[in-house]
């Protein structure tokens, strides 16, 4: 066994980051049909009963939920094996709150889009209109304000600032309601904004969408605009570490060029700054400039040979890039190409597979932006 798992290893370490493109011109492939392959093999090959619990919105049953929550609003018709998306979105959801004794909690170190708990009562409200859920979701702000929670979106206070986001949308027309989150809002983005700078993640200065600044600048600037003025001179500086490549570094100070992806690299970088640019003014040029740099990068390393999802694979590379790209890129996610990039020995399994973030729904939704035209946006983080 022991010599298996050397040989696994050895096989990992010479396998690249990512494929050399050879093909001579941009292709694309039917938008709709490969959203409902991957659909109908979600359901199919991953039905609810067969995931593990935890997760959140990230992976686990309950970001399965999510995607089947928000898509059955742009495809109020459409069903997959005999259901409708809301039904489906229901069954991942119920037996998610199976476990609701298993799962712990917000605490100061798990307060952001990964906590089942509070990702579960934003569902809940968002779908029900149920002002105590709103309640209950604020009140949650107890531990999310604490100073000593930390900040990035993942684990941190910024995810929990999205969790709100998406609950406002939903009580648009509920003068108190939209009131009480918010007041959640302010509190929990003054504690952030109080916190000591750089904004550090497991003693680390992040950089990325995930756990970095950008994520953390991007939450809060989307859910409260008028903070962006005091926030132009970290992004400033977060503009200025972009490598020659295009690419930025994972952390501060910087390593090795070596990650292009959403969670460390160009393609979460810019997928943020696609959301808030219009908001910083005074640095538009530059955020132009850095995100045309970024996508040469991107369009260079970024066919990645880990399964395709949305935190570090080619569906989310995909949404950093304009729309020729985009759809070529796409097409190097479908199953026919999964199952060639495996033939040759390239492509690294998701431990995740079935996901929003690590797997095949992240691959539904990069699609499903792609049929429908949609903002290129990452689902969890900047669609709200």
């Amino acid at each position: 066994m022991s010599g298996e798992r050397s040989a696994k290893a050895g096989a990992e370490a010479k396998r690249p980051r990512h494929f050399r493109d050879d093909t001579k011109e941009p292709r694309s492939r039917d938008s709709f049909k490969q959203l409902m392959v991957s659909l109908k093999r979600i359901v199919n090959d991953y039905p609810p009963d067969t995931i593990a619990p935890g997760g959140g919105l990230y992976y686990g049953p309950v970001s399965i939920a999510y995607l089947f929550f928000v898509l059955q609003r742009i495809y109020e018709n459409l069903e997959i094996e005999g259901h409708s998306l809301g039904t489906w979105a229901a069954q991942y959801l119920a037996y998610a709150q199976k476990h609701m004794k298993d799962y712990p909690g917000p605490d100061l170190r798990r307060c952001g889009v990964s906590d089942d708990i509070m990702s579960m009562v934003a569902i809940d409200a968002a779908s029900t209109r149920d002002f105590d859920l709103v309640k209950e979701l604020c009140d949650f702000a107890s531990v999310t304000s604490d100073p000593d929670a930390t900040n990035e979106w993942l684990y941190g206070k910024a995810g929990y600032l999205y969790l709100l986001r998406v609950v406002k949308v939903c009580f648009a027309d509920d003068v108190e309601a939209k009131q009480l989150i918010d007041e959640t809002a302010d509190e929990v983005i003054e504690a952030i904004m109080d916190a000591p700078r750089p904004w550090k993640w497991h003693n680390k200065a992040y950089v990325g969408a995930v756990h970095g600044s950008i994520g953390i600048i991007t939450q809060i600037v989307l859910t409260d605009v008028s903070h962006a003025p005091k926030l132009e001179a970290e992004l400033g500086a977060l503009l200025s570490y972009q490598y020659d490549s295009g690419n930025w570094p994972s952390s501060i100070p910087p390593g090795r060029d070596r990650l292009v992806q959403v969670c460390h690299g160009a393609p979460g970088v810019i997928i943020a700054l696609q959301s808030i640019k219009q908001y910083f003014p005074k640095l538009q040029d530059k955020i132009e400039r850095a995100i045309k740099r970024g996508r040469e990068c991107i369009l260079e390393r970024g066919l990645l040979t880990k399964e395709p999802c949305l935190c570090h694979g080619i569906s989310g590379n995909a949404l950093a890039l304009e729309d020729v790209d985009f759809e070529h890129f796409l097409s190097y996610t479908t199953n026919h190409e999964i199952k060639a990039l495996e033939k040759d020995g390239l492509l690294e399994r998701s431990d995740d597979p079935a996901s929003l973030w690590t797997g095949e729904a992240g691959r539904a939704w990069a699609w499903a932006v792609a049929d429908k035209g949609l903002e290129k946006r990452l689902l969890g983080f900047n669609d709200v």
